[in-house]
């Protein structure tokens, strides 16, 4: 019976997953520049989180990209470093572990961490919640997620074939924009309709597409991903491959697009020395699912953004991905609520809550009854309170 209603949960997770792809990733040609310039994703009934208990409520669950994508590679390192290091339970269990899920990247990530009981967080291109989010795809989405904290920026890899010269060269060309619902599939249409370009779309994985590429059955593949991708490693000037620049037009792509160059030294076997490519890029951040104050999942993530936040100097040396060296934790995501213990954390180090105390002390001046350890459980009680009250 558990095994059924199981299988029925996930069923009903991917179907849902499935409506959103028909929504925010049809696989029509590009429209022209006269269409709208944004995504107008079909609003769906909002989705159930799973809420059966964990088997092992020390594990967090962490949805990110396909296995080539950067953003595996950071889940990955988050993986590694905080499973170093870890005192065991009483039991002998890992205090916490982080487990990566594999996801696209995308819409499909952040319904994972909307709907299943054991993803917890992700990485996703912020202009992509924000679009389900105002479009209310899975209804009202503000309250269920919240922001752990900005991260790196993704820049849009553009490979072409050697004919291809420049962005006009696509026009009517088959280009693979990634799988149904990632962020290559549904930023990568919306920017070639911006710029007035229609192709015959392709939705095919990273293997897939650089495999259609070498045989000449695909112009051009689209990955969105981090520089530098270490899956580019197998793409060689020997191929024929080449990156194509995509320019970046202010006036069609300011609002939700940033500027951005990749270089020598990001991919010598791709760019020549002292060449560039001009891009565009799009920012991403670790989103968690707002589990209620207090509850199993709650404590769990108040760990997890605990031991992350504390270990942070750690992800900035050589061994780890150099897109770590632009994380700012303290950075703000507008439009977003910041889950709680992590501006809890924040505040703590930037000495927010020395403030806090220093004015609740002059508060509980002149109360001869509060003793010195009342004071430390009534403070305590204050802080929950302003959990449950962020706007007081």
């Amino acid at each position: 019976m558990r095994a059924g209603l199981f299988i029925a949960l996930i069923a009903a997770a991917w179907l849902g997953g499935g409506q959103v792809q028909e929504a925010l990733a049809q696989t029509q040609p590009s429209a022209s520049p006269g269409e709208s310039r944004k995504a107008s994703p079909r609003k769906e009934s909002a989705p159930r989180k799973e809420t059966r208990r964990s088997a092992d409520p020390f594990t967090v669950g962490f949805v990110t990209g396909t296995p080539q994508c950067t953003e595996f590679a950071i889940a990955r390192d988050i993986a590694t470093t905080l499973a170093s290091g870890q005192e065991t339970g009483p039991h002998g269990e890992v205090a916490l572990r982080v487990v990566p899920i594999v996801g696209n990247g995308g819409v499909r990530g952040v319904l994972d961490v909307l709907t299943l009981a054991g993803a917890d967080v992700a990485i996703a291109p912020v202009i992509l919640v924000d679009r389900l989010r105002d479009a209310k795809t899975f209804g009202d989405i503000s309250d269920k997620l919240a922001y752990i904290a900005p991260l790196h920026v993704e820049e849009f890899h553009l490979l072409a074939r050697p004919e291809i010269a420049r962005l006009t060269d696509l026009a009517g060309k088959r280009v693979n924009l990634g799988e149904d619902g990632s962020a290559g599939a549904v930023l990568g249409r919306e920017v070639l309709n911006r710029l007035g370009i229609k192709i015959s779309e392709s939705n095919l994985g990273p293997e897939a597409a650089l495999d259609g590429l070498r045989k000449g059955d695909l112009s051009a593949a689209l990955l969105v991903s981090g520089k530098p991708v270490s899956f580019l490693t197998q793409v060689s000037q020997l191929d024929g491959i080449h990156l194509l620049p995509i320019p970046y037009f202010k006036e069609l792509l300011q609002q939700d697009y940033l500027p951005s160059t990749l270089r020598h030294q990001d991919y010598p076997n791709i760019i020549a020395a002292e060449a560039s490519v001009d891009t565009i890029a799009i920012k991403s951040a670790l989103f968690a699912y707002n589990w209620p104050i207090g509850s199993e999942r709650y404590r769990l993530l108040e760990l997890f953004v605990q031991t992350l936040f504390t270990r942070f100097p750690e992800f900035l040396g050589d061994v780890h991905h150099p897109k770590w060296r632009e994380v700012n934790l303290a950075a703000l995501l507008p439009g977003w609520r910041r889950f709680r213990p992590a501006e809890r954390w924040l505040q703590q180090q930037s000495g927010g809550e020395a403030a806090l105390r220093k004015a609740f002390g002059r508060f509980l001046e002149g109360k001869p009854t509060a003793k010195p350890p009342d004071r430390e459980e009534l403070f305590q009680d204050f802080l929950r309170w302003r959990e449950r009250n962020p706007a007081k």
